[in-house]
């Protein structure tokens, strides 16, 4: 069974999806991480990431999607991922700071890195019971989901809860927080939204048949339960495969 969970950045996607494949017994698939992994990779080689972009760019990051895998790496017991890895070489941190944050609407809009990592994702995907994040993963990358949830809240709920993403990240590393500016997280998932729904290559939009589900005055918790119960719905008895992969192996390239 495939779990499609899709919408805008800062909805609670990646938190849930990690949540509801712990409890169901499912692999965790962080699409994001694989378009942060390429983008890191063209802000590494020092691509114009400027929209227009020019050729030389796109033609770049064709060939880094096309000829570099992405993958993960699990420790034992568990659903979801700990290391991310491109051509070998572990990004897992790298990928998650603010110039990657900016770097990865432009070369996810890209039709060309798309397609490449879109056929990564369904390979994957099709290992067996599978939760998947994203923007385009019920209307593009599995289509055939068997069940497909939009979650979305306001750009306001969404920037302050990725403020105390940032806040709480900084304490952790014993960092100085008090220059995070909430009103400018806000102006970037609104410049996100708007680039992300108007792209040509597989825009931001909730499939037709999709669940759409507004976390914005949900907690966490009541979300993933919610997801919970309508994939109990879609299958009951909900079960894992036997093909499913293994979340203790480690795979890398």
């Amino acid at each position: 069974m495939i779990i499609a969970l899709d919408g805008p950045a800062g909805s609670g996607k990646s938190t849930v999806a990690k949540l509801v494949a712990t409890r169901l017994g499912f692999a965790y698939l962080d699409t994001g991480a694989m378009y942060r992994s390429v983008a890191w990779r063209a802000l590494e080689e020092g691509l114009e990431l400027n929209p227009p972009l020019p050729d030389e760019s796109i033609q770049a990051m064709r060939r880094i999607a096309a000829d570099e895998p992405i993958t993960f790496g699990y420790l034992p017991g568990r659903a979801t991922p700990s290391q991310v890895f491109i051509n070998g070489r572990e990004v897992t941190t790298q990928i998650r700071t603010p110039a990657t944050d900016v770097a990865v609407s432009p070369v996810s809009a890209e039709p060309g890195v798309r397609a490449a990592l879109t056929e990564q994702q369904r390979v994957i995907g099709h290992a067996g019971d599978t939760v998947m994040e994203g923007r385009d993963i019920g209307t593009v990358v599995f289509p055939d989901a068997e069940l497909k949830v939009f979650l979305t809240a306001t750009a306001e709920e969404r920037a302050h809860r990725r403020y105390q993403q940032n806040v709480e990240k900084a304490r952790s590393a014993g960092q100085d927080y008090n220059g995070l500016d909430e009103d400018a997280i806000l102006a970037d998932i609104q410049r996100r939204d708007t680039a992300d729904s108007t792209r040509a290559a597989a825009p931001l939009v909730a499939a037709a048949d999709s669940v759409l589900l507004d976390t914005t005055e949900l907690t966490i918790d009541e979300v993933v339960e919610r997801i919970i119960a309508l994939a109990a719905a879609r299958r009951e008895p909900l079960q894992t495969t036997a093909a499913r992969r293994e979340p203790a192996e480690e795979q890398r390239p």
